[in-house]
């Protein structure tokens, strides 16, 4: 693919975003394809320093990646995105805004890491869910504020229980190659 894309992975914090994001860059980079990884966390550190979880910010947070990601990719730069992004108006706005190159051809996909609450609690790699449990972190996804679900993602990666994570990076890969 000589052209960027943007590869949008979205779903709850644990649900394995950035660790099949980080699995396709690794694949990407490995057949000499640009590639860049803008992680939601990573991204809030930087770039949007002092927003805070309210819903304008968590928007305002998810237009910024979308803008950044979009540039790279009209350099020809595929760009993973690994953030939660929990509302599906704003999924579909950038979507809408990002979604396809001059020429018509498809640049935007958004992909569903779909696992449940209680797996992704289960897992919680960085303690996350424990913490919002007991009230240190307000507005967390999943606990007291929502995650909307997509109505129609370009794929769905099912990584809820035991998870294949190369079966994972494959279906990414032939998706949007296959499709792109």
């Amino acid at each position: 693919m000589g052209k960027g894309a943007i590869l949008w992975f979205t779903g709850l914090s644990g649900a394995g975003k950035s660790t099949i994001g980080n699995l396709v860059y690794e694949r990407l980079l490995q057949n000499e394809i640009r590639a860049e990884i803008l992680d939601g966390d990573v991204v809030r550190t930087n770039l949007s320093k002092g927003l805070t979880f309210s819903r304008e910010d968590r928007d305002t947070n998810v237009e910024r990646i979308a803008f950044v990601a979009n540039l790279l990719a009209t350099h020809g730069v595929t760009v993973i995105v690994a953030a939660i992004s929990p509302y599906r108006d704003t999924r579909h706005k950038i979507k809408s805004l990002y979604r396809t190159h001059e020429d018509g051809t498809q640049k935007f996909w958004e992909i569903y890491c779909k696992a449940g609450l209680d797996v992704c609690k289960e897992r919680d790699p960085k303690g996350l869910y424990k913490r919002a449990l007991r009230g240190e972190i307000k507005h967390f996804t999943g606990i007291d504020d929502p995650y909307e679900e997509p109505l129609a993602p370009d794929l769905t990666l099912n990584t809820g229980g035991f998870v294949d994570k190369e079966l994972c990076c494959k279906q990414v890969l032939l998706g949007v190659w296959d499709n792109g």
